[in-house]
């Protein structure tokens, strides 16, 4: 029996990406084992937290919910080592199945049916040396990467970034990191400097005060 520790199985609006507005189940799992300097879920940060669950458990729970749109999450889901065999399950119930991860992780791994969002930590998170480059190779048409911003330093890295990767398959999506980034600042630099292919984003789960 393959068994995951989840944080917990929740329906919301999904905040972010280009699948923003739309209802949504997020499956949260525990544990994570970076450190950024602004992560936004501690309490799901400790792999005792939450509960064990098995995949057909927590794929019975989604069920309910009557979403079609599922989100695993965390945490960092590829820390659990079974996350690959939930996200293999989940497509083939038929779920639109997508996976927020950092860039620490391998993806090459991950069911093929799966959207990946995926964060590039900037230097600003204290992690950014973890991330691994070959992710940037496996990424697909449809798949997501986003560039949390903090401060310039943290912009300037992501363009320099992008402005390696000219023939990325991936949609590049830019969001600031509250209360550091003044997300009116990062929408004049994003608008006078960014590639035509980016999209600026806010967290829409948190403008309106969203699990």
């Amino acid at each position: 029996m393959k068994t995951l520790q989840v944080f917990k199985i929740f329906k919301s609006i999904q905040g972010e990406s280009s699948w923003q507005g739309r209802n949504c189940t997020f499956i949260r799992l525990s544990g994570c084992s970076l450190n950024c300097s602004w992560c936004d879920t501690p309490e799901a940060k400790s792999f005792d937290s939450g509960t064990s669950m098995d995949i057909d458990q927590i794929v019975k729970v989604v069920s309910v919910t009557g979403c079609t749109l599922v989100e695993v999450t965390g945490g960092e889901p590829l820390d659990q080592k079974n996350t690959l065999a939930l996200l293999c399950q989940l497509n083939d119930k038929g779920f639109e199945t997508l996976l927020e991860t950092s860039g620490a992780f391998s993806i090459s791994g991950v069911d093929k049916r799966t959207k990946i969002i995926m964060d590039i930590k900037p230097p600003s998170s204290g992690e950014n040396e973890k991330m691994l480059s070959s992710n940037l190779n496996i990424l697909k048409t449809g798949d997501e990467v986003k560039f949390p911003i903090a401060d310039r330093n943290d912009f300037s890295r992501a363009l320099g970034q992008l402005r390696e990767l000219e023939d990325r398959c991936f949609t590049p999506l830019f969001t600031p990191v509250e209360p550091f980034m003044n997300p009116k600042v990062l929408a004049k630099w994003f608008l006078e400097e960014a590639p035509p292919d980016a999209r600026f984003q806010l967290q829409l789960h948190k403008l309106l005060n969203l699990a």
